[in-house]
Formats: C-alpha cells, sequence, structure tokens
C-alpha cells in the first residue's frame, strides 16, 4: 500500500501590514518532505509507503498572496495527480488559519481541489492545529480530522503520529465514514483557551474519556482563529466514527460535547495574571523575585504580530532610576540589525530602533554597546532551519539589553536565548513577544504576567470589527 503525505502551515494575521510570498515559507520535497512531516515512521512500521507532496510551512504571519498559494497548492495537487493509480489514502497536517488573498481559506481550497482529484471515497486523514477555522464542507469531505489537545502546543508531533496510524488502521479496514461536524456560536483567542486552565483542563479529560469509546475514532475541539475577518471563524467540534453503522452516533458524541463547551462558556478567560500595561510594569517592578516575564500581547509573534513594536521598550526608558536589569528578547528591525551587525563585540554605536510603522513600533534613538551575536532559531517542532540573526546591545547608562532581531521570530525556549548569545540569569525583568507564556518560560518565572498591549493581536475579541463572521456570536454578543 502507498500513502501521499504532505503539510501546509500558515496562521495569516490580516492586522499586519506584510503579505506572505513563496519567501516567507520553510519549502520540502522528497524525502525532506516525509522527514519534516514527522510521520514517516508510523507508515514504515506499517509496511506503507510513502509518497511525498510538499511540505510549506511559514507559522505565524500575513496573508498570503495569490499566486504564491497556487504555487504550493499545485505541490499537492500535481502529486495527486501523478500518483493517483498508486495511493490508497493520503495524510495532511492542515493547520487550518490561513488566508489567501481572493480565495479565503487556503486548507479548505486545497482539500476541496483534492477531493476534485480523488473522488469522494479515497480516505484522507488530516492533522491540525486547535486555532484553526472549520465549515461542514470541509470536515465531511475527510474521513478524520484531529486536532492537538494541549495550547501550547506540546503535542503536536504525537496528534500528527497518532492522525497517521488512524489512517492505517483506515486502510486495513475499511469503512464508509466522514468526521461529524458541530459549529459553536462561540469565538475565542488563544490566551482564552490554554490547557492547564479550566474549563480546557476538564474538556480535554472529557474528551480523553470519550475517546476510550469502541465506537468513537476520535474527537477534539477546535477553537478558531480570529486574526482576519473569515465566515468559517468560530469553535468546532469534530467527532469522528468507528464505522459506518457509528456515523449518527459521532455526530450525537459531537453535539454533546459542543452542548459541555456552551455551558462553560462564561468561564473561559484570559490565562495567568493580566493587566494594563501601566500595571503590568508596575507589578514587575514591585515583585521580590526574578525572572519576571512581561508578554506583550499586542505584538504577540505567536499569533502572527510583527515583533517591531517598542512600546514596552518606551515605557521601560521612563522610569527614572531604574533598579531591576530588563532583556527585551527581541524587537525585530531589520535596518538597524544591519548597521549593527559589521560591528565588533564591544562596539558602541548610535541606534534608532523602531521600524516606525504606527504609533506602537515608534522609533527611538539609543546609545549602545554591542554585546553578542547568535542565530535565531525555531521552536517546538520547528526547530530546523534558519530563523534569522540577532545583535544583542546594552543600553547605555541604562540596566537594559535589547535582542535586536533581522526578522519576527518569537523566544519561547530557552535554546532560543542560548543561541543569540544572551544568559538568562543575568535579568531581573524579561520581555517576551507572546500571548500566554510558554511552558519552559512558565517553569522558570518567579512571576509572568500578560501586558494587555495595544498591537496585531489585541486580546479583547469584543474590539475587534469583524463582519464576516457568523452572528449573533459570543462573546462579541450576549447570548
Amino acid at each position: 500500500m502507498k500513502v501521499l503525505v504532505g503539510q501546509f502551515v500558515t496562521e495569516s494575521n490580516a492586522n499586519i501590514p506584510l503579505k506572505n510570498e513563496i519567501s516567507n515559507y520553510v519549502v520540502a520535497f522528497g524525502d525532506d518532505c516525509i522527514r519534516r512531516t514527522h510521520v514517516g515512521d508510523v507508515f514504515a512500521q506499517a509496511g506503507i509507503e510513502v509518497i511525498p507532496s510538499i511540505f510549506a510551512d511559514a507559522a505565524a504571519s500575513g496573508v498570503i498572496k495569490k499566486d504564491t498559494f497556487a504555487y504550493i497548492e499545485a505541490g499537492f495537487l500535481n502529486a495527486v495527480r501523478e500518483h493517483l493509480d498508486e495511493i490508497d489514502g493520503i495524510y495532511l497536517m492542515l493547520h487550518g488559519a490561513s488566508e489567501v488573498e481572493g480565495i479565503g481559506s487556503g486548507e479548505h481550497h486545497i482539500l476541496k481541489e483534492i477531493r476534485k482529484i480523488v473522488g469522494p471515497y479515497l480516505p484522507i486523514c488530516v492533522a491540525c492545529d486547535p486555532h484553526g477555522n472549520l465549515c461542514r464542507e470541509y470536515v465531511e469531505s475527510v474521513q478524520v480530522i484531529r486536532s492537538y489537545r494541549e495550547s501550547p502546543h506540546t503535542d503536536s508531533v504525537d496528534t500528527m503520529k497518532k492522525v497517521a496510524g488512524m489512517l492505517v488502521d483506515l486502510l486495513r479496514d475499511r469503512q464508509n465514514i466522514h468526521a461529524a461536524y458541530h459549529k459553536l456560536p462561540l469565538i475565542l483567542g488563544g490566551e482564552q483557551s490554554v490547557s492547564t486552565d479550566e474549563p480546557v483542563k476538564s474538556l480535554n479529560q472529557y474528551m480523553d474519556e470519550l475517546e476510550k469509546d469502541p465506537r468513537i475514532r476520535s474527537i477534539s475541539w477546535h477553537v478558531g482563529y480570529l486574526r482576519h475577518d473569515s465566515p468559517v471563524a468560530g469553535c468546532a467540534i469534530v467527532a469522528v466514527p468507528q464505522t459506518e453503522a457509528d456515523q449518527e452516533y459521532a455526530q450525537e458524541v459531537a453535539d454533546k460535547v459542543a452542548d459541555y463547551i456552551w455551558q462553560k462558556r462564561h468561564e473561559f478567560h484570559y490565562t495567568g495574571l493580566t493587566m494594563m500595561p501601566e500595571e503590568a510594569l508596575n507589578a514587575a517592578l514591585a515583585f521580590d523575585g526574578r525572572p519576571v516575564f512581561i508578554t506583550d500581547s499586542g505584538d504577540n509573534v505567536t499569533s502572527g504580530a510583527t515583533g517591531w513594536n517598542t512600546y514596552v521598550l518606551r515605557q521601560v526608558l521612563e522610569v527614572e532610576k531604574l533598579q531591576k536589569r530588563f532583556l527585551f528578547a527581541n524587537i525585530n528591525d531589520p535596518d538597524t540589525y544591519m548597521q549593527l551587525s559589521p560591528l565588533e563585540i564591544g562596539t558602541k554605536a548610535r541606534i534608532c530602533l523602531g521600524v516606525g510603522h504606527d504609533e506602537m513600533s515608534k522609533s527611538v534613538e539609543l546609545d549602545v554597546t554591542v554585546k553578542a551575536k547568535g542565530k535565531l532559531q525555531g521552536f517546538m517542532f520547528r526547530r530546523e532551519g534558519n530563523y534569522g540573526d540577532s545583535v544583542t546591545v546594552a543600553v547605555e547608562g541604562r540596566p537594559i539589553d535589547i535582542v535586536v532581531a533581522n526578522t519576527k521570530q518569537a523566544m519561547v525556549e530557552v535554546h532560543q536565548f542560548e543561541a543569540v548569545g544572551v544568559n538568562m540569569d543575568d535579568y531581573d525583568v524579561i520581555v517576551v513577544k507572546q500571548g500566554y507564556i510558554f511552558p519552559e518560560l512558565k517553569a522558570m518565572g518567579k512571576m509572568c504576567v500578560m501586558s494587555l498591549t495595544d498591537g496585531a493581536t489585541p486580546q479583547d475579541t469584543r474590539i475587534i470589527p469583524f463582519k464576516k463572521i457568523m452572528r449573533p456570536m459570543y462573546p462579541i454578543d450576549e447570548i
């Protein structure tokens, strides 16, 4: 037997001025595509040959240009056409949060075009991120859709392998099934759906128990993605039956889990400690312990923001007689990086940090000394590849160090700080460009506070000007 595999990942934040071109993607074909999908061993152990299509990953970034998407989609469709008479099934990792100029959801378009080629019955199994959007047509066109449980996504690779295993099982015991779907009039951000918090923790336990039912292959909760306006935005439940006879039962289970979530809609909340920017900084300054992490949530790079806002830096610079040592990791400013890059360690320079796109990214003049140079590394299952470069500088006369980057890349794991040449133990307060704090930093932090800053990733869902989403929708509307 043979299966075709591929992966497409983009979280399209429409609130940033940058569009995704092919240069924004890590693209792989052949054996490299198979290796990066993390599922080759699952099929090899089952004696199934793997045929690669395309691996394309831009992580969290902007809306995709139409010609860029056409190239990526062709990578899937050409492979399907070429191997149509050979393949017994298809495994795909489709994130679920892409937006393509003039098209809409890239994942939905890819799957629709694949079904035109292979017909309605060839088994297709999809692993996905819970922060992706679904619709009934998309869900019911596949046999299996299963999202990660954990946010942050510490179970991402395990979920990919699990879905690949479901395809193996399905090929051994073919069933005429499709995933069952229930959409909820509920829209949430990632910072309101962290899996270590309630009610998500109990919801995941509930779904784990339901997956022990011999009539259910899988069940998952899809939080959705809200950084671009879309008619498919909002929460959804997907349940996958074991056999054709269980199809109606799977729908009942999906409906039951949807009702469970709806009854708890008032319980979803920002994770951890959250404060307005002035309160957040004051709390960090007053706290007797180290390190403190401040997350600049309005410039959350893990949700597609640019990482170039200087707002929190300017807050700290205004503090007279600053006693605590601060690290900003990092601020994206390609021009300033280019100025600093040729300089030797220990060289002094005057920089104008900040791209000046808007008030949040307003530039500030600083006298600095070059302290370190390094590489920006990926995190979680995206550690491979070159994600950019950095120069770390010390601000003259102030206990402030800044990692200046030439691209946007969130720093959420310890190895990333080591790679840019800074020692986290040297600092009292570390400011990062994320929303919810990631596990390694959370474990280190004596206090972690999410600063509710403005920017491309605002946390208050009610103030985002949606026009295309289903209405009424809680909490935008009171239902």
